[in-house]
């Protein structure tokens, strides 16, 4: 290892291109680990979805007034003063540039009912004021707000032929609500021409072990055609499409980076075993085994690699980790804001793919360090 120092240029070459590898691989799976919290901090075990029967997400489905009204009279569903809380939410799709290019982006627009914040606990308004029921206002999600323009409170989104003022802001601990915007669902209905009908129901339930009377009784009814799903089902679905493409397009990333990584790690190691060639040659000519060299050498890329590894991690962590942005939900057709998450296991695979680099880059310079010649070797300057 103290020979490392002899060679400053080649081991820094492969250590800080061990590095970037990590810090990219890290940054683009980050994004679908992002995407996976968001969508898992949205569902609550006591909460559940109803669609039509066959529909995907609530892009693909569509309920009748009268529906939702059998929906809200089913077993097992939780009450408060105001009757059951379930409540029947129509999903539209409007046009909004983002801060970041001006480009147009499709933002999820939800028409609610008085139910809505009851059956989400996790909502909280942070700025401004709910908006008037029967009125053209909304308000936007935290997370919409930060990443599209002309949702700052006082301002005004353009809806078919008329203006919607802006009038609060709310949270929800940072789930896929944040994404969106909300207006009472009856001033939305006849905005769209949607008249009577909505796209799904949103309910909260007695307790989680209140799901299978709720979903036997709905599936049961011969008047409804309709899929109750446990709200965790739900957006793990949603949430499916877009992890797997972001998780495969960073993994290939990773590799074709990585082969970059470990013909750096190669040239780096070969350098190292042409300078101690005579050392080598010496050692096996005390009585040294081909094994201990072998681990010599692969020690030091493995060190080299590892420092790569944890330089490329913090990296990531220091520049991506809570960053925000926005991706489209494939789902849905609509965008999802989030925040990238960096976590542990994120970072110890970034560690273990740079071992594995190093390890690749040491091995064959490994094994011809311990096949050359002695008596060859010993004659080299």
């Amino acid at each position: 290892m103290r020979s490392v120092s002899q060679r400053k240029g080649s081991s820094a070459a492969a250590l800080f291109g061990i590095a970037g590898v990590v810090a990219v691989m890290v940054g683009v799976l980050s994004i679908a680990q992002g995407v996976r919290k968001t969508m898992d901090g949205s569902a609550v075990d006591e909460n559940a979805i109803v669609l039509r029967s066959g529909a995907d997400s609530e892009m693909m489905s569509g309920l009748a007034g009268d529906d939702t009204r059998i929906i809200a009279e089913a077993p097992g569903i939780a009450r408060n003063g105001d009757g059951a809380l379930a409540s029947p939410e129509l999903f539209v799709i409007i046009n909004l540039p983002m801060r970041s290019t001006g480009t147009d982006a499709n933002v999820p627009l939800r028409g609610v009912q008085g139910q809505a914040t009851a059956v989400r606990d996790s909502f909280q308004l942070v700025a401004g004021r709910m908006f008037e029921w029967g009125l053209n206002e909304v308000i936007v999600g935290t997370g919409a707000q930060e990443e599209f323009a002309g949702l700052e409170i006082g301002s005004s989104i353009e809806v078919g032929q008329d203006n919607w003022p802006v009038v609060g802001a709310f949270s929800a601990r940072g789930g896929i609500a944040e994404s969106e915007i909300w207006v009472d669902a009856a001033v939305l209905q006849p905005a769209f021409r949607r008249g009577n009908s909505f796209q799904s129901v949103a309910v909260k339930l007695e307790s989680p072990q209140a799901y299978d009377e709720f979903k036997n009784s709905l599936t049961s009814d011969p008047r409804l055609n309709v899929k109750p799903q446990r709200e965790a089902e739900y957006y793990a679905s949603q949430s499916r499409t877009v992890y797997n493409m972001i998780t495969g397009l960073g993994t290939l990333i990773a590799v074709i980076m990585g082969l970059g990584a470990v013909f750096g790690a190669l040239n780096t190691m070969y350098t190292a075993v042409s300078s101690r060639t005579r050392e080598i040659a010496t050692l096996r000519a005390l009585g040294f085994h081909s094994t201990p060299v072998i681990i010599s050498v692969l020690s030091e890329s493995l060190v080299l690699a590892f420092a790569g590894g944890l330089i490329g991690a913090g990296l990531a962590w220091l520049a991506f980790d809570g960053f925000r942005a926005a991706t489209l939900n494939w789902s849905s057709f609509s965008a999802i804001t989030f925040a990238f998450d960096v976590n542990a296991d994120l970072l110890a695979q970034g560690i273990i793919f740079a071992l594995l680099i190093g390890l690749a880059g040491g091995l064959f310079p490994a094994i011809r360090a311990a096949r050359q010649p002695v008596a060859q070797a010993l004659r080299e300057l």
